[in-house]
This record gives structure tokens, C-alpha cells and sequence, in this order.
């Protein structure tokens, strides 16, 4: 049987986060700290940190997310691009990881203090390159209230640009933002034509018969 990409992924994720919570070592060692990026130019944080995790709850939030639409984005790009759509999809969520740090990184990079840890700003990338493919599939918070996945997104998008100039929340929401937009921006590049196919599927969407409460509700 083959695995999935998205799959190997997550057991991956599992695996070294968990092995993290066992070895303080590696967990500081592998954690994004923008001051150790720079001034001891390790630079491998800026991917390493998206495979592990603070706690059981940020792990299976984002884990959950990958499953979901990394599966539906998997399959989207071998369809259109064949082999080469694994290797698409894993730029989009490995680089998403690392462009989802430049903001962290130049805003740190001299405040040794800040860590900051988590696939999260893969997982946005993921998650808004599957959202211009299916702009008006259904997007459902905690299993009971759904929206179209592009209001959510704009949503997500103003929220975390908000967040992101805010303090206290201890949240990254400025590697949310970015990976959010380098999903955006990679999954143009790779196939421009999508953002017509965005904006039709949008103009033909019927808002009101649309279901906003899940089956599960």
C-alpha cells in the first residue's frame, strides 16, 4: 500500500514532536529563535521548527488541518501536473514552513528571548492553496458552524494580519499570515490561471443555499 505525502508528513510530525517532548535538547536546538538564526547563523530552524510542537493540542490542530486539506491539495496537484505535483505540494508546505519565519525573523533577530515553534505556517500555506482551487467548498469550525472557504479565508487573512500587530496571545500569527500568503503566491506561479478559475467558481457561488450548519450539528 502507498502512503500519501500528506500522511508521511503527518507521521514524520508526530514522530519528531514527540520525541522532542522527551528531549530537551533537540526541542530547544530545533525551536525558530531568530536571535540564534542570525547570530549563529542557524539558519536549518527556520524548517526544523515546523516539526515539532509545544503541546498535544497545537500538535493535533495542525495535524488535523494537514490531514483535510493537504489530502484535497494532494490530490489536486497530481491531477494537474502529474508527478511533479508531490513535488509542488511539498515546496508549497516545506517552504511555507520557512517563508512563514522571514517575518518572525527580521523582527527577532536581536531579541534573543523569542522562540517561536510549529507547522503552522505550512499549514496555512496548504490550506489557501486549496482554498483558490475550491474557493466555495465548505469549511466547518469545530465540526458544527461552516462557512465557504473563501470568506473564511479572507477572515483568517484580516485576523491574523490584526493579531499579528498585537501582543500578548503568545501566538505567531505573523508566520500564519505569511505562509498564508506564500501559499497564495506559489500556487499562482505554478499555474496562473487558477485565479480566473477562483473568481468564476466565486461569481457562480449562491450564498443562500449554501449550508452553514454541519450534518454533525
Amino acid at each position: 500500500m502507498q502512503l500519501d505525502l500528506t500522511i508521511i508528513l503527518i507521521i514524520i510530525t508526530v514522530a519528531t514532536t514527540i520525541y522532542g517532548w522527551n528531549n530537551d535538547h533537540l526541542q530547544t536546538r530545533w525551536m525558530f529563535n531568530p536571535y540564534a538564526a542570525h547570530h549563529a547563523r542557524q539558519y536549518y530552524r527556520f524548517l526544523s521548527s515546523g516539526f515539532i510542537h509545544s503541546n498535544t493540542l497545537h500538535l493535533l490542530f495542525n495535524m488535523i488541518a494537514l490531514f483535510f486539506f493537504g489530502d484535497v491539495l494532494e490530490r489536486i496537484y497530481v491531477h494537474l501536473f502529474g508527478t511533479w505535483g508531490l513535488a509542488f505540494y511539498l515546496i508549497t508546505y516545506l517552504l511555507g514552513i520557512i517563508v512563514a519565519n522571514t517575518r518572525t525573523f527580521y523582527k527577532y533577530k536581536d531579541r534573543s528571548y523569542y522562540n517561536s515553534l510549529g507547522a503552522s505556517g505550512g499549514v496555512a500555506s496548504i490550506l489557501f492553496a486549496s482554498i483558490l482551487y475550491r474557493p466555495t467548498s465548505s469549511i466547518c469550525l469545530y465540526f458544527a458552524i461552516c462557512l465557504p472557504a473563501f470568506i473564511l479565508g479572507i477572515a483568517y487573512l484580516i485576523y491574523s494580519y490584526y493579531s499579528g500587530h498585537r501582543k500578548g496571545d503568545n501566538v505567531n500569527h505573523d508566520a500564519h499570515l505569511y505562509g498564508a500568503l506564500f501559499g497564495i503566491a506559489f500556487t499562482i506561479l505554478i499555474r496562473p490561471v487558477v485565479v480566473l478559475e477562483f473568481f468564476e467558481r466565486i461569481k457562480n457561488f449562491n450564498l443562500y443555499e449554501f449550508q452553514f450548519l454541519s450534518v454533525f450539528f
